[in-house]
């Protein structure tokens, strides 16, 4: 199905092309300079002019599936990798970190959750749930599941790959990606079904923004703003299942079809900020607030950023020196600023840490945070750090380093996070001193006895 063979580089001993020869192990072969030592069977083409090929080795020999599913198949596995770890970084990391990172927010999501059950924030009443919506328990069931599932497709992949087994190993990120589609898109009442559907009509209302904007949309919008990486790897893992190029070196190729200088890459990191740029030219349209267009304008900073970027594929090196490497660099600056400005002084209104921490019951946790300098003074310097670091990610020309942009897309979404209470407790502030104005004018009103009363003095019966 997915991984053909094909005669496989000299440094490389495991990844193949499609559509070419098939190769096999030959334990006896010390091509490209390996030993024993090092623990690689070296792969060789079979002779097809003598019409006769070596036997397999025992080392290729599929254990028992059951062994798929220990931990200690997995180490093995990269044990027998040993020292080629970009192998295991270029294949298997590309096609499983994303949901890796998606399995993160679902945790962190599940705290932010957990805060606002135990403090004074009625968040159902802010995301405007019914009483279906999952709790924070249900969340962390959920990313438990995930927890368990993905690593352990990820550990699959890589023993079945170290040992031979390409179109195998291929096949497992296929089967997690199509599963995935399928559990969150099934009209049965199952894996919580009212939210699922919440979900999507929600990502369908930011797609097409043609109705008046909610809290729920442009909250979940700004999410996915910050998962605009984890979108772009999605793209690109997708676009090699659908090219047959998993478990190959077809995707080495920069320029090939799904490789690092495909257009599709800025044009998914976009997206987001686009679905959250048309929301708000529709808050404009029905509110005639200024701020919208200011907001608007904030989100469209992002948009030089990441095409000034991919702009170093396209175009002669001293231009990219010269001329757009300065003009990136600028538009990265303005973005952070504006962007740490707005969280600052809209999004959190200047309101943190008065209702978010403090708990219904007194509890250590409340204690910790609830009303501390401390606090105040590291969310603001993170926020302002992660926001500089966010333009790397964006980035498409420095994605050559997956290590650290994963490690910088993990702590956007821990920024994301911790702007997630101040946020809702900044719209909590907002509807419940809309609520108190009411209040405050209908006990000035007289009440309808005293009414009635005084109006049965001016009439005769």
């Amino acid at each position: 199905m997915y991984g053909g063979s094909v005669t496989v580089p000299s440094y490389s001993p495991h990844l193949r092309k499609s559509g070419s020869r098939p190769v096999f192990i030959d334990p006896s072969s010390n091509e490209g300079g390996s030993s024993a030592e090092e623990g690689f069977p070296l792969l060789t083409e079979s002779d097809e002019m003598k019409g006769s090929s070596t036997p397999l080795s025992a080392a290729t020999i599929v254990p028992s599936p059951i062994l798929l599913w220990r931990f200690k198949t997995g180490w093995d596995s990269v044990m027998r990798i040993g020292e080629k770890w970009d192998l295991f970084l270029y294949e298997a990391f590309l096609y499983y970190n994303p949901l890796l990172l998606v399995n993160l927010m679902v945790w962190l999501w599940g705290i932010n959750l957990w805060v606002f059950s135990n403090s004074t924030i009625n968040y159902s009443k802010v995301f405007d749930l019914d009483q279906y919506h999952l709790t924070h328990k249900e969340i962390w069931k959920c990313a438990t599941w995930m927890t368990i599932i993905v690593p352990t497709s990820m550990t699959a992949y890589l023993y079945l790959y170290s040992h031979g087994e390409v179109s195998l190993a291929a096949f497992q990120p296929v089967l997690l990606y199509a599963a995935s589609v399928m559990i969150l898109i099934s009209p049965f009442d199952i894996f919580f079904l009212p939210s699922r559907y919440f979900l999507l009509r929600t990502l369908w209302r930011i797609v097409l923004p043609l109705q008046a904007i909610t809290f729920p949309d442009f909250f979940l919008a700004d999410i996915m703003t910050s998962m605009s990486k984890v979108f772009s790897d999605m793209e690109r893992s997708v676009c090699r299942m659908v090219h047959r190029q998993v478990a190959t070196i077809a995707w080495f190729e920069a320029d090939s079809v799904c490789g690092s200088h495909s257009a599709a890459i800025p044009i998914v990191l976009v997206l987001p900020y686009i679905f959250r740029l048309f929301q708000c030219l529709r808050q404009y349209k029905d509110t005639r607030e200024r701020t919208s267009l200011f907001n608007a304008l904030k989100y469209s900073t992002a948009v030089p950023v990441i095409f000034l970027s991919a702009l170093k594929y396209h175009v002669i090196p001293e231009s990219w020196t010269n001329v757009y490497r300065p003009l990136w660099l600028l538009s990265g600056v303005i973005n952070s600023m504006y962007s740490f400005y707005w969280d600052v002084t809209r999004d959190w209104d200047l309101s943190v840490l008065t209702r978010v921490f403090k708990f219904n019951k007194p509890s250590l946790f409340s204690y910790v945070f609830h009303g501390r300098k401390w606090v105040f003074f590291w969310v603001l310097s993170s926020n302002l750090i992660l926001r500089c670091t966010w333009t790397y990610k964006l980035s498409a020309h420095l994605r050559h380093n997956h290590i650290t942009v994963f490690t910088i897309t993990a702590l956007e979404i821990y920024r994301r996070f911790q702007w997630a209470f101040f946020r809702v407790e900044n719209e909590w502030n907002k509807m419940t001193n809309k609520s108190n104005l009411p209040i405050v004018s209908m006990n000035e009103i007289p009440s309808e006895e005293t009414t009635l009363l005084g109006s049965n003095s001016n009439h005769n019966v």
